[in-house]
């Protein structure tokens, strides 16, 4: 939105927002840098960018709406899904026949409009607003899907009911039911909302529980009557091209679907229980190119050993940790950073999490003998580059990755360890010879998922229990010495002196958290420490040489980012002590 300094500065000095003597400063600061003069004003806080945007509308004779308070039908709300209306700041908020009023921080976002305009096939009447009312738009979203949910369910349900008295013999018909088909695509629908990764559809004795992982931690979402059950379960089949008849063996799938202008992807699993078919869903969200190492928590000294290793034609990188830990979305982060017209790659995985754009990917299905090894086996006679091997399993598994990385391929995998340093060990225990692990391995990462801190969140001083806990599993003196390397602190800094924070339970962030990011250590592979390894060295001794080579454990890692408020102490430990 462009409105000339003179305009702006009669405007504003007219509503006694600005003095002349701020506005002259912030006009020869603006010429000086060639910005705006009004960035300048927001900048150094002469005034708020909500008062600036509604004496821009006022100038520019936009109308300007507030939204704060106001109900939006959820018909209307939902035009705009709620992904691009949080990306781009636009809430749609009146429709009457062929027009759709959207308020937006920015009316100057055409790609925005011009998106919108293709959707909904309306005529797009851009309004200005407020921060505040975006805030407050965005969180209808939730709510507005929450009553839209318990109406659904109790309406499909009740006549469920009746369905199923009149048709229990065909579960088919039941599954491909409006009630079926409305109830499950509700509950996709509000478990992606949630953010949640997986959906658990629980059989008990008299009832059906459904509950979501968000961030890590299951949440019970609802209970449904007993009788759903089984038509939950079949329409969950049926998406999923299992078989309905068969509900004494377990079954596994994935569907696709399109939520909230998003496409996901739903791997299921069907397990038989002593009260019925217990289902877990776990959503796999379409979107995941465009990470970096730095987003997913990788900083420092860490970053460029990771950097290092990648830029090497052979050898390997592991990365190591629990299930769930995150080391699948490190892998599909170093494949897409590693992904360029120049190479080859060539993935062997159980199961393909995510599709990505120029990379082969095979599932192994053990059913039919293709392992991960025999897979593997065949893969390296396809001229790959780079080669990711799911997970590192067995003794043969090890030895053709190992195979592998020597041979002129730089291969990436993942081992169920819980450190670093206890992959060298496990490698050893698998029948790999010392001599040629330490020729091929380059780096291992260790990881775990640490839930973040949301933007409003409280200060916390550290208990003298919180403190001898922390003396006792970290280097308090190493994690100082970082923060103070990356400026993260000021250098005269002392630890007494680092601020915490706690969660903080607001309407908008019930639980304190949203999201999670990766605490990790990585440990290169040395000189000195394949020393340590061709003479048989524990992984404590590992551990201990990589850490005076600087180091970071995962726990000092943790540590290092509540420092920074990015997660909480108590989350830190929390995960460290699973």
């Amino acid at each position: 939105m462009y409105v000339s300094d003179t305009h702006l500065k009669s405007f504003l000095a007219d509503a006694g927002l600005v003095s002349q003597k701020d506005f002259d400063t912030a006009e020869r600061e603006a010429k000086k840098e060639k910005r705006p003069v009004g960035e300048i004003l927001t900048a150094h806080s002469t005034v708020s960018e909500d008062e600036l945007r509604r004496t821009y509308a006022y100038i520019l004779g936009i109308p300007f709406v507030s939204l704060t308070g106001t109900i939006i039908k959820y018909e209307v709300l939902s035009l705009i899904p709620e992904p691009i209306a949080r990306r781009n700041n636009i809430i749609a908020y009146n429709h009457k026949d062929n027009e759709l009023e959207v308020a937006m921080l920015d009316t100057d976002d055409l790609a925005a409009i011009e998106f919108i305009k293709k959707k909904t096939r309306l005529k797009i009447l851009p309004r200005l607003t407020d921060s505040a009312s975006i805030k407050y738009a965005l969180k209808q979203y939730q709510q507005s899907l929450k009553d839209d949910l318990g109406e659904v369910i109790k309406r499909e349900t009740e006549a469920l009911e009746k369905e199923s008295e009149q048709d229990m013999g065909n579960l088919k018909h039941i599954a491909e039911g409006v009630p079926a088909v409305r109830i499950v695509d509700t509950l996709l629908r509000h478990a992606n909302a949630q953010g949640a990764s997986d959906i658990h559809i629980e059989p008990l004795e008299g009832a059906l529980l459904i509950r979501y992982r968000i961030d890590g931690i299951l949440h019970d979402a609802m209970e449904l009557p007993k009788y759903a059950a089984s038509a939950v379960v079949a329409r969950v089949k049926v998406l999923a091209n299992l078989r309905l008849d068969e509900k004494r063996l377990p079954q596994d799938g994935r569907f696709g679907a399109e939520s909230a202008g998003e496409r996901v992807s739903f791997r299921v699993s069907v397990l038989p229980t002593y009260y019925g078919e217990k289902v877990v869903l776990r959503l796999l969200r379409e979107n995941l190119s465009g990470f970096t190492l730095e987003s997913i928590g990788f900083h420092g000294a860490g970053l460029e050993r990771m950097h290092e290793a990648m830029r090497h034609t052979t050898g390997m990188i592991l990365t190591t940790g629990p299930t769930g830990a995150g080391k699948t979305t490190t892998l599909y982060t170093l494949l897409d950073i590693l992904n360029t017209p120049n190479v080859n790659i060539s993935t062997i995985e159980d199961p393909i999490e995510y599709q990505m754009a120029r990379i082969n990917q095979t599932q192994v299905k053990p059913d039919i003998g293709f392992t991960f090894a025999n897979g593997l086996r065949s893969l390296v006679r396809q001229d790959p580059d780079i080669v990711m091997v799911g997970e590192i399993r067995d003794k043969e598994t090890a030895s053709l990755a190992i195979n592998a990385a020597l041979t002129g391929h730089l291969v990436l995998s993942t081992l169920h360890t819980n450190s670093a340093a206890g992959a060298i060990p496990r490698l050893l225990d698998m029948g790999v010879e010392p001599f040629l692990l330490v020729s091929t391995l380059r780096v291992v990462i260790g990881q775990r998922l640490v839930r973040k801190l949301c933007t409003e969140h409280e200060p916390h001083e550290l208990t003298r229990d919180e403190q001898a806990r922390l003396d006792q599993v970290t280097d308090v003196g190493a994690i100082l010495r970082v923060l103070k390397e990356e400026k993260a602190v000021a250098g005269n800094a002392i630890w007494k002196n680092i601020g915490f924070a706690k969660p903080k339970d607001t309407t908008e962030c019930p639980s304190g958290y949203s999201g999670r990011t990766g605490i990790y250590e990585v440990l290169p592979v040395t000189d000195t420490i394949k020393e340590l390894v061709m003479k048989n060295a524990t992984s404590d001794d590992v551990e201990k040489q990589a850490k005076s080579e600087g180091m970071l454990t995962m726990t000092e890692d943790g540590i290092f980012k509540a420092a920074q408020e990015i997660t909480s102490i108590e989350e830190v430990l929390r995960v460290i002590n699973e």
